[in-house]
């Protein structure tokens, strides 16, 4: 089964990427960032120990009695955990499914208690809102940034820093966990990680694994930021930070998640400059070019380059419940699945969606399986997730 995707969309993709306003809001409250402390050090399932942990959360609607109504939302690689809503009634948009949260949306905000919770390492450490332990972060032992002296990270240390947090919130059982792209890796690792305490996940543009073809893209994304020398080995804090490296990395991240049918909706072949031929001077750029380079900046005044690298390496590592194959991982799911892969998605492809489909249905459990369309790749799972709301509403109610 495939899914429409509205045109005004495509703008909206294009809106997710570089911060502009998008074209519709279901979700018209505020909300507010709050931030979650773990008691005591945290091991890593690395064996490593990060001494104080921090990150940021939010919170729309309001958990039952018996604490089974609450839906996590983990985020995608360059998101945050603002999902829906604004921080200020002058923002100029939304948190990023804005479009499937309110009453009677399948994010329903008078059923469910949803919760939006930031990764560590999150790569938005400097927008002044994210609040996430990595790299960045103080040393409480030096009193200096850790760079890369910070213990690598992995999904299911996401996924036990989060654990931690709705147990403190006083949540009993998930209702479901819902992610797209990494935050679909993510709900996939509580089914494996905690099977008594999920019902339901719904993967949205996701995977089992990272596959060699995925890790050595995603590696790509790390490589450009060190291989600018002004990274230093990661010890950049102090000094000229990694410009070049870090848009450069932010550009192969944009183009890696969209799709060619976007690059023909939105451009084709128009030149940045009307009066400025590309065949004419290497200097004069093509209008996707143009719109790349300056989404790239934009999001390196708001990223840390070593958040970056680290988050990067949690998805090259991402294997489902730590097994070497799929088959083994798939076996630890217990929960109700909904599967929504994009159909031209060149970064986590539904072939994925559909193996894992195809696995769990042979082992018995509950799964639902519909496709994505639209122009904009990977991220139709972002920017047209409103398609697929009649099948989440009847997802979640089951």
């Amino acid at each position: 089964m495939r899914l429409g995707m509205t045109a005004p969309l495509i703008a909206a993709g294009l809106a997710a990427l570089i911060g502009t306003a998008a074209p519709a809001f279901a979700y018209d409250g505020l909300v507010q960032k709050q931030t979650f402390e773990m008691t005591g050090p945290y091991q890593t399932v690395g064996g490593r120990t990060i001494k104080q942990v921090r990150v940021g959360y939010e919170t729309i609607g309001t958990l039952n009695a018996a604490g089974d109504n609450a839906i996590l939302i983990p985020h995608f690689f360059s998101g945050t955990s603002h999902f829906a809503g604004k921080y200020k009634a002058d923002d100029k948009a939304p948190g990023y499914w804005d479009a499937i949260t309110g009453p009677g949306k399948a994010l329903d905000t008078d059923k469910y208690f949803l919760i939006g919770v930031d990764s560590l390492t999150n790569i938005n450490a400097k927008d002044g809102i994210t609040v996430t332990t990595g790299p960045a972060s103080i040393d409480p032992d030096t009193g200096k940034p850790y760079g890369m002296t910070f213990p690598e990270v992995q999904m299911r240390d996401f996924v036990n820093v989060q654990k931690a947090l709705v147990d403190k919130l006083g949540v009993k059982k998930l209702h479901a966990v819902m992610g797209a792209s990494m935050g679909a890796l993510q709900t996939w690792e509580w089914a494996a990680a905690y099977p008594e305490m999920v019902e339901r996940i719904v993967s949205v543009i996701g995977a089992t694994f990272a596959d060699g073809y995925t890790t050595a893209r995603i590696k790509n994304w790390r490589d450009a930021v060190m291989v600018d020398a002004k990274w230093n080995k990661g010890d950049y804090y102090d000094k000229a930070e990694p410009v070049d490296g870090l848009a450069l990395a932010f550009k192969l991240i944009n183009i890696d998640a969209l799709a060619p049918e976007w690059g023909e909706a939105s451009f084709s072949r128009k030149w940045a400059d009307p009066a400025k031929d590309p065949a004419a001077s290497m200097d004069n750029a093509y209008a996707s070019e143009a719109w790349n380079d300056a989404a790239a900046m934009a999001r390196v005044k708001i990223a840390d380059a070593n958040n970056l690298i680290y988050l990067a390496r949690a998805n090259e590592l991402f294997a489902l419940g730590g097994k070497s194959t799929v088959e083994d991982g798939i076996k630890l799911v217990k929960a109700k699945v909904l599967l929504l892969p994009s159909k031209n998605d060149h970064l986590l492809f539904p072939e994925n969606s559909r193996k894992a489909r195809d696995l769990l249905q042979a082992q018995g459990n509950k799964v639902e399986y519909a496709e994505l369309d639209g122009p904009m790749g990977h991220l139709n799972g972002v920017v047209g997730i409103a398609q697929a709301q009649p099948q989440i509403i009847k997802f979640l109610a089951e």
